[in-house]
């Protein structure tokens, strides 16, 4: 039998790590999972992420492991942190792995490009309706959790049970996990504002300042809910920490991959250029096209994240993006 205080974490970048760090600070054994030996390799080696989390020791009681079936023998929760485009592969690979009792939850943000998807629709789809998992998101960077700095998330869940239960496991003097039933709305929240990250890194790269960058955001936050109450999701969700508080930290601080993707673009380079000098998924990218196609897919106005699309997919410099975002239609908020 798997021990009562155990977890699998599946993804092994800055944001697996710092939550195997997480739980492993609240009295857990981890198996920290990568599908990679040149990947995991170094962390046995060094006990420490240095390419994605340096200046965090591993614990004695995080393993990390290429093995996938050892990992997810060895725990009763499992914890997927990989980006939004692997989701589905890494869940039809551990799917024959699970055991009755166990519980898949993830971390992963961002709508499935194939088919539109948020990641609760994608677990449902591999692993089945009855599957009762929770998504955890929230304003967070990997480097502040990390170095035990204070930090606030959510953890959602139909099952309010088990929100709770990861709440506790989570949870200590500096990580406060709060919980909520709105899965879809935690989720469109964590998509979205990657893609509104992005416009602002732009507009601040474009040396638009303070006034602009607040304007851009608090659009940016309309569409999020715009979008999320099409889907079924709760207003006041978008006004939590999944909502509001990882949109504010997500376009106010460089730590934000997307916000340095802005930054990049609004330098004259190009995304291939921008992502190897970022050297870690982007979200926002593939992000950007899927809320695109969604928001014609669903008849909603979105033109922060059309312009964003049409300056990643379409070459639109990023200054003729913010010129057609001034010169839209005045309207009421």
């Amino acid at each position: 039998m798997a021990k009562k205080k155990s977890f699998a974490v599946l993804g092994a970048g800055s944001w697996g790590t710092a939550l195997a760090l997480q739980l492993a600070r609240t009295g857990h054994d981890v198996h920290l999972w990568g599908h990679l030996d040149s990947q995991v390799d170094p962390l046995i080696q060094d006990k420490e992420n240095k390419f994605y989390l340096p200046g965090c020791p591993l614990p004695n009681s995080i393993v990390p492991t290429t093995n996938l079936e050892l990992a997810i023998a060895s725990n009763r929760d499992i914890l997927i942190v990989v980006p939004s485009h692997v989701l589905r592969l890494v869940l039809e690979q551990i799917k024959p792995l699970l055991r009755n009792e166990q519980k898949v939850n993830w971390a992963t943000k961002g709508f499935e490009l194939d088919t539109g998807l948020l990641p609760h629709q994608v677990v449902n789809v591999v692993l089945g309706k009855g599957h009762q998992g929770a998504v955890i998101s929230g304003p967070t960077f990997a480097k502040e959790v990390g170095a035990a700095l204070p930090s606030a998330l959510t953890i959602a869940s139909e099952d309010k049970k088990l929100a709770k239960r990861l709440a506790k496991q989570m949870s200590n003097d500096h990580f406060r996990a709060y919980t909520s039933k709105d899965i879809t709305g935690v989720e469109v929240g964590g998509a979205v504002k990657n893609v509104i990250a992005i416009a602002a890194g732009g507009c601040d790269g474009l040396g638009f300042g303070v006034n602009a960058r607040v304007a851009l955001i608090t659009r940016g936050l309309a569409e999020v809910m715009r979008l999320g109450q099409k889907l079924g999701a709760k207003s006041s969700t978008f006004r939590g920490l999944s909502g509001m508080g990882d949109l504010v930290l997500t376009c106010s601080d460089n730590q934000s991959r997307n916000r340095r993707m802005g930054l990049a673009l609004a330098a004259g380079k190009g995304i291939q250029a921008a992502q190897d000098e970022i050297q870690q998924v982007v979200e926002g990218v593939q992000a950007a096209k899927a809320v695109h196609q969604m928001a014609i897919k669903l008849g909603i106005e979105m033109p922060i994240a059309e312009q964003v699309y049409k300056v990643i997919y379409e070459d639109l410099a990023p200054e003729d993006a913010f010129a057609n975002l001034m010169g839209r239609q005045l309207g009421s908020e």
